[in-house]
């Protein structure tokens, strides 16, 4: 067989096998005084991804679950409804019932060390201090994950950081968030469709 036959095999063959599942994770926390919240940026994320693609989320256990279908891919969205600090509980359930592997999950973030809105996605790292982070580490066992750090500054004074985190965007942060949750929601897509390296060189820093 030459080299054309053998392309042309590998890629029917590529063609052929089940769909990719991919477990896309929003942190956050459930109830309505935290809706609106930095803290909150990962359900901000899923939900205008959600509301422009027409999916609707159901609860679930351990969260609220979307799918989605493109290109022969399977999208399985998940807000946690475990409150931020035990997020991994919920990770590792849904990776475990559909069998989705690490390299496959993409845990979206708020992270204080970055400017508002600045997109850092990497294919791992510490939990940099972030209590959902630490929480899917822990019960994991690993940091070799994808996640995608949306920035939200650290424009608090001393002592205020939590009061910062929890609180609601200011008018000019809101102002600039519609055109960040849609790049946001184009990484997630590329995500799935042209993987975590071309992502990253895409949109890293955009």
């Amino acid at each position: 067989m030459n080299w054309f036959l053998k392309l042309f095999a590998s890629k029917e063959k590529e063609i052929s096998d089940p769909m990719k599942k991919f477990l896309i994770v929003g942190l956050g926390n459930i109830g309505a005084e935290y809706v609106n919240t930095r803290h909150n940026i990962g359900f901000k994320i899923l939900d205008f991804f959600a509301k422009k693609e027409s999916i609707s989320f159901q609860t679930a256990k351990l969260g609220d679950i979307a799918e989605y279908k493109i290109k022969g891919r399977t999208l399985i969205f998940l807000k946690p409804n475990t409150y931020m600090n035990l997020s991994g509980k919920a990770v590792k359930y849904w990776m475990e019932k559909e069998n989705i592997s690490k390299e496959n999950i993409l845990v979206i973030t708020d992270d204080l060390n970055l400017t508002f809105g600045s997109i850092r996605i990497k294919p791992r790292g510490s939990d940099g201090g972030h209590n959902g982070l630490k929480n899917i580490q822990l019960l994991l066992n690993t940091v070799d994950y994808p996640r995608y750090r949306f920035g939200i500054s650290d424009a608090f004074k001393k002592g205020k950081q939590v009061d910062y985190v929890l609180g609601e965007w200011s008018d000019e942060e809101k102002e600039n968030l519609i055109e960040r949750l849609e790049i946001s929601s184009q990484i997630i897509t590329s995500f799935a469709l042209a993987g975590l390296n071309e992502t990253m060189n895409q949109y890293n820093g955009k």
